[in-house]
């Protein structure tokens, strides 16, 4: 008996590689949860909201029970949720009557904002600068259930650029504003430069979380014809032997491309390019 010659496992392709990016990037938007289902950003006030799908609530959702309960809204930012009686929803997974509910900003380790749900739709509490509201989805919105599919440029691999890495120390401070109005000022760790047709161009990265991937939120000559006008994202593996790749094939659409119902950053003018970046995603025909 011979053993049998090992063969070497083959080196997907780089179009392979983009084409399975891509069908991840589509996974996660269609998901039960994912950006498609968003249904609802409902600004709470301080005080009381009456919430429900019946005309007579402060808050009227899309789905669930006429009369779901009342979220409190107290002066510290606290937030206190009194279920109705009959409304069968649950907190966290747990029948209850009635909860503390923790927003996005204010959660600890790796735990969730609080969880309400009702039938195929939730909410949880997103605070915005100060602002909370409701984020409310259901599996069954109208937006996933007619999702009309991603169009892309065609995978060009010269677009898959090789830049070079120039750290800040310390780092700058960039204003990155948003649909909803708000400003955030976040750190910028460095600029990637690259050329492209003999002239020069840098991007201004900032990272989600300390040590995570660098986070572009670009704009160029396409945006607002054939690519969303708001911002492309684009993300890359941290800078190695100080160059940093930047895959334009993977540049994609925010939330916002899809649904009114998400707060995504714009595009900030030192990150708008002189340039027409005919890679990545394509705006959504279905753009509302």
């Amino acid at each position: 008996m011979h053993a049998e010659t090992p063969v070497a496992a083959p080196v997907a392709t780089y179009e392979q590689q983009i084409q399975q990016w891509r069908s991840g990037r589509l996974e996660r938007l269609t998901a039960p949860n994912g950006w498609l289902s968003l249904i609802g950003l409902e600004w709470l006030k301080e005080g009381s909201n009456r919430v429900g799908s019946a005309a007579d609530n402060d808050i009227v959702l899309k789905a669930g029970p006429a009369h779901l309960g009342t979220v409190t809204l107290a002066k510290n930012g606290s937030l206190h949720i009194v279920l109705a009686k009959d409304s069968a929803a649950t907190i966290d997974g747990k029948a209850a009557t009635e909860a503390v509910l923790i927003d996005d900003a204010h959660v600890t380790g790796d735990a969730s904002p609080t969880l309400v749900s009702f039938g195929a739709a939730n909410f949880y509490v997103i605070d915005r600068d100060g602002r909370k509201a409701l984020r409310v989805k259901d599996s069954d919105a109208v937006t996933r259930k007619n999702f009309l599919g991603i169009d892309y440029f065609p995978i060009d691999p010269s677009w898959r650029i090789v830049a070079s890495w120039v750290p800040f120390d310390p780092p700058h401070k960039l204003e990155i504003g948003s649909v909803i109005g708000t400003i955030d000022k976040v750190d910028v760790p460095g600029k990637a430069v690259f050329q492209h047709d003999g002239h020069t161009y840098e991007l201004l990265p900032y990272q989600e979380e300390p040590g995570g991937e660098l986070f572009f939120v670009i704009a160029d000559r396409t945006s607002g014809k054939e690519t969303y006008g708001a911002a492309r994202f684009l993300y890359a593996a941290l800078p190695k032997d100080g160059k940093v790749i930047l895959d334009f094939n993977e540049a994609y659409n925010p939330p916002c491309a899809f649904t009114p119902f998400a707060t995504c950053p714009l595009a900030p003018p030192e990150n708008r390019l002189d340039l027409r970046i005919t890679a990545g995603e394509k705006k959504y025909r279905g753009e509302h």
